[in-house]
C-alpha cells in the first residue's frame, strides 16, 4: 500500500468517526429537549417546588383505609390482651390441678396403707383362730370374699381352714384361688 492510500484510508475513518459521534450527541440531545419539555417551572419567588394536593376521593380513601388499619391493630391489641389473660388462667387452673392431683394420690396412698394394714390385721386374725371356727366363719362368706383372704394366709393355717369347710364350699374358693391370675399376661 502507498503512502497515498494509507492517508485516504485514515482520512475515511476520522470521517466515519465524527459522523458516528455526531449522530449520538443529536440523539442524546433529543431527549433532554423532551425532559425539560416536562420540567415544571420554578416559581417566581424561588421557593421550593411542592408537591399537588391529591385528589380528594383519593386523599378520603387514604384516610378511611388508615382508620381500618387502625381499628384492625386495636383489635388485635385486644386480643391478645384477651389471650395473655386466658393464658394466666389456664395455668393458674392447671397449677391448682396440679396441687389437688397431688393432694389425692397423697390420700389415696394413705388409704390404700391404712386398707392394706386392716387386711393383714384381718388376716392375722383368722390365721390365729382355731380352725374349726375359721372354717364356720369362711363358710358363711362370699366365696369371693373368702378366697381374697385364703389367698393372702400362709399355706398350714389356710389348708386347715379349708379342710374344715363343707366339700362344696372348700371347692368354690379352691376354684376362685387357682383362676384368679389365670388372665394375667404370660409374657
Amino acid at each position: 500500500m502507498s503512502d497515498r492510500s494509507r492517508h485516504r484510508a485514515r482520512g475515511a475513518l476520522v470521517l466515519l468517526a465524527l459522523l458516528l459521534a455526531s449522530s449520538g450527541a443529536m440523539r442524546l440531545g433529543s431527549g433532554i429537549g423532551a425532559a425539560m419539555a416536562r420540567a415544571p417551572e420554578k416559581p417566581a419567588d424561588g421557593a421550593p417546588l411542592t408537591c399537588p394536593e391529591p385528589p380528594l376521593a383519593l386523599a378520603e380513601a387514604l384516610r378511611e383505609r388508615e382508620a381500618q388499619v387502625r381499628a384492625q391493630e386495636d383489635s388485635m391489641k385486644e386480643r391478645k390482651a384477651a389471650l395473655d389473660r386466658a393464658d394466666q388462667t389456664i395455668r393458674k387452673r392447671l397449677d391448682e390441678l396440679a396441687a389437688a392431683e397431688a393432694e389425692l394420690s397423697e390420700t389415696l396412698a394413705r388409704a390404700d396403707g391404712a386398707a392394706e394394714g386392716d387386711l393383714s390385721r384381718l388376716t392375722s386374725v383368722y390365721e390365729t383362730m382355731k380352725p374349726k371356727e375359721a372354717a364356720a366363719l369362711f363358710e358363711a362368706m362370699a366365696p369371693e370374699f373368702a378366697a381374697g383372704f385364703i389367698g393372702r394366709m400362709r399355706p398350714e393355717p389356710a389348708a386347715a381352714i379349708l379342710s374344715g369347710m363343707s366339700a362344696e364350699a372348700a371347692y368354690s374358693v379352691s376354684v376362685l384361688l387357682a383362676g384368679r391370675n389365670a388372665l394375667a399376661p404370660t409374657e
